[in-house]
């Protein structure tokens, strides 16, 4: 049994070996759970890319009764980005089936699942975060809070008190390597 595969493409002609390719592969995506009803994929090839190796990206999203699972991969050729996005797909759906089928077989919401678990050293069950911190934030700008990330060896994100706009701002890496700001504000 093949589930429904929906190919698109920006800026890349789609030839039969790319379709064939796609919709076999897709398609036996079911295979892994059978509860897929149907996946998109689309290629996708970004001329103006820094890296070569990021000029194609494949992202293939597969839908199910109460379910999305998305993967998205780059690479310098359409059909070896579409070839890692799915291996990627495929550890989703297993640890998604993991999930699923082994951690709440039984209908228990994640809330009370956390609750059961018991603590080793009190013998108490567990909170629902199993840790808290708190810490100071010192004011400082953008440029300070990049160096004191780079000091402290945070790979992913560095939290901090912006000195000239007075709010908390959350400094991350992006994939390509640079850094992005993100600037909440209440809504």
């Amino acid at each position: 049994m093949s589930n429904k595969v929906e190919i698109q493409t920006r800026q890349i002609r789609l030839t039969e070996r790319i379709e064939d390719h796609v919709s076999k592969k897709a398609g036996n995506l079911d295979h892994y759970l059978p509860a897929i009803e149907h996946a998109r994929v689309e290629l996708s090839h970004y001329k103006a890319a820094r890296d070569v190796n990021d000029r194609n990206a494949a992202q293939i999203t597969v839908f199910g009764k109460g379910f999305v699972l998305r993967s998205e991969e780059r690479a310098d050729e359409a059909l070896s980005a579409f070839d890692k996005a799915l291996d990627n797909m495929q550890r989703q759906i297993e640890r998604y089936k993991g999930k699923k089928y082994h951690g709440r077989g039984d209908g228990r919401s994640a809330r009370e699942v956390a609750e059961e678990i018991i603590d080793e050293g009190t013998g108490e069950p567990s909170p629902l975060f199993a840790k808290r911190k708190k810490f100071v934030l010192s004011p400082m700008t953008a440029e300070e809070a990049l160096m004191q990330m780079q000091d402290l060896g945070h790979d992913n994100f560095f939290i901090f008190f912006d000195a000239e706009t007075s709010k908390v701002n959350v400094l991350y890496r992006r994939r390509n390597g640079s850094y992005g700001l993100i600037e909440p504000e209440l809504g």
